[in-house]
């Protein structure tokens, strides 16, 4: 357990939204969204990712390659923050785009509907969006952002905090050690069976390594975030406690 002795004041009171994902997933894959004839992707849902070229054609010792991706499984109103945090670790500012510092690959999937995204919610094991399995199979390594509540971590009801699972021991490592340093209030999410990304067939173990990073935090967490926590908000409003956030997982990955 780390940092939870005191909370930085980036991290304080905020308006909490209530958390949309539901505790039992109505779409047992990503495929049966898509084939839903109910939904819109553009109006209930959306795809976003971004996959960076790479190329070496010399018959020189290779350079290196992009080894990173950065997904978010349910973005936009599903876990409300992680749209915003993934393209942000993946190095992209998530209102204008600007790149700062090492760029990488990421994916998400997001609920864009104004209310009951929760619906559109499908666990880690179950993402079998094709896209988001390439992108992470060929990774090295791989951070998944995630919402939780503090119930589920076993905290308070304004409990700040983020879950660090995940089956990657060293990365899950330096991510504690960074928010540690950086005094993001942070907690071993071995603990926590319900959180913590142990499970071989989670996408986020699906890489290269079979071993991934996954991030859950609170919903205090996330709404400190921001200063408007609507999705048409949260992008142009990120407050200095998003980018502690930002700032220390990219430190963990060596950015």
């Amino acid at each position: 357990m780390v940092g939870r002795r005191g909370v930085p004041a980036a991290f304080g009171s905020a308006a909490i939204p209530p958390l949309t994902g539901a505790a039992a997933d109505e779409y047992p894959s990503n495929t049966s969204i898509y084939q839903d004839a109910a939904l819109t992707e553009g109006v209930d849902y959306a795809r976003r990712f971004r996959r960076h070229a790479a190329l070496d054609d010399s018959e020189a010792p290779g350079g290196g390659y992009p080894d990173t991706a950065i997904v978010a499984l349910h973005g936009g109103g599903i876990e409300v923050g992680t749209s915003e945090l993934c393209l942000a670790v993946a190095g992209y500012h998530p209102a204008t785009g600007a790149t700062s510092g090492a760029v990488h690959d990421y994916w998400m999937f997001e609920g864009l509907r104004s209310s009951g995204n929760g619906q559109l919610h499908v666990t880690s094991v179950h993402c079998d969006d094709p896209v988001a399995l390439a992108t992470v199979a060929g990774s090295r390594r791989t951070v998944s952002l995630h919402g939780c509540t503090p119930a589920q971590a076993g905290l308070p009801d304004t409990g700040v905090a983020v879950l660090v699972g995940g089956l990657d021991t060293g990365l899950k490592t330096a991510m504690l050690q960074a928010y540690q340093a950086a005094g993001v209030p942070a907690i071993d999410a071995a603990g926590v069976s319900e959180l913590n990304g142990d499970e071989p067939l989670n996408i986020v173990n699906r890489n290269l390594r079979n071993a991934g990073v996954q991030l859950e935090m609170t919903t205090p967490m996330r709404a400190a975030m921001f200063g408007t926590n609507t999705r048409a908000g949260r992008r142009s409003t990120t407050l200095p406690a998003f980018w502690i956030f930002v700032n220390a997982t990219r430190a963990a990955l060596g950015d």
